[in-house]
């Protein structure tokens, strides 16, 4: 028989390693979605950053959202999640008080695969970002992604449709539009940096389109998703089975 023990005593349930913070906001979040359940073949949990608006996290990198972050964490921690992940890059501007605050794995914007991508890949790493414009060296730095990494960086603030659907919040979205949105700007992002030889979504919104964008690109293609699922089998290692 086996025995088994609390882990913490706040913990009332059991089975959820991947903790998912999560924006203030209000825009459909799709299958393929870091918002969404359904895009995962385990069960995660999701804890909204009360406040943590797009507002307030892109445009005004508000460093008042530091305790509303360190609370959400501690909240998912509590309860029995044993990482901590987010659903926005730029989350990466907290990265490390919301790690100092928790003593579980850490990972708040998928910024972190940088350097893996560049070791794997070679060239530069294309980013293909929310808004360009509010991608700062803090984010890069909070994820320790080194200087001397060549980056080539496009955003999606130019696109109608993701514009008005996930920066604006209309309440709608058009997911065929925002696919060809995203792979036209991909398309623009080689061809203007032809020695991009991986890319990232850094956008939580945009794994949904991975695959039409590694069909018009042809270089791996990185995520939200790739990177927990990553931390996710490394915390739930499975036993082998097979023939000899």
């Amino acid at each position: 028989m086996s025995v088994y023990k609390v882990r913490r005593k706040s913990q009332s349930w059991y089975g959820e390693q991947i903790g998912i913070l999560i924006l203030d906001a209000a825009y459909p979040c799709i299958p393929g979605n870091v918002g969404n359940a359904t895009t995962y073949d385990y069960p995660v949990r999701f804890q909204e950053v009360r406040g943590a608006s797009i507002d307030r996290l892109l445009n005004q990198r508000d460093p008042a959202l530091k305790e509303a972050f360190v609370e959400a964490a501690v909240e998912l921690r509590d309860r029995g999640v044993r990482a901590i992940t987010g659903a926005c890059g730029f989350m990466a501007y907290f990265q490390e008080e919301v790690a100092a605050a928790v003593d579980i794995p850490v990972f708040l914007s998928s910024l972190m695969q940088i350097p893996f991508m560049h070791a794997l890949c070679g060239g530069s790493v294309g980013i293909i970002t929310a808004d360009a414009s509010r991608l700062t060296p803090r984010h890069f730095s909070a994820c320790s992604v080194p200087g001397d990494i060549p980056l080539a960086i496009a955003g999606m603030e130019g696109q109608t449709e993701f514009r008005g659907a996930i920066l604006e919040e209309k309440g709608t979205l058009d997911s065929d539009e925002i696919e060809r949105e995203v792979t036209e700007v991909a398309s623009k992002l080689v061809e203007q940096h032809p020695q991009v030889r991986s890319i990232l979504l850094e956008c939580s919104d945009l794994p949904p389109y991975a695959h039409a964008v590694q069909a018009a690109t042809g270089r791996p293609v990185f995520d939200f998703i790739t990177m927990i699922n990553y931390v996710q089998q490394s915390l739930v290692r499975r036993s082998y089975a097979g023939n000899m």
